[in-house]
């Protein structure tokens, strides 16, 4: 799945930890969001493992269920 920049809406690449767009010139970080509340998801890294869970009560979440956003990264 390509990131797609929240401005301009052409694919980003990801540059050291973060998603830089070409075309407008912006740097994103992405934040996986709960497809049930919408709220921020905890991120747990394991072993090569990335899995995602929501702490309003939706336990955890499959990455194929996961809404990314794209934030201004500061």
């Amino acid at each position: 799945m390509d990131a797609l920049c929240p401005v301009c809406q052409q694919v980003m690449t990801e540059v050291s930890g973060h998603y830089h767009c070409a075309n407008c010139h912006g740097n994103y970080q992405q934040q996986a969001n709960c497809p049930d509340c919408g709220k921020s998801l905890q991120v747990l890294k394991a072993c090569g493992a990335v899995d995602y869970f929501c702490q309003q009560g939706h336990g955890l979440i499959s990455k194929s269920r996961v809404r990314f956003s794209y934030l201004p990264a500061v």
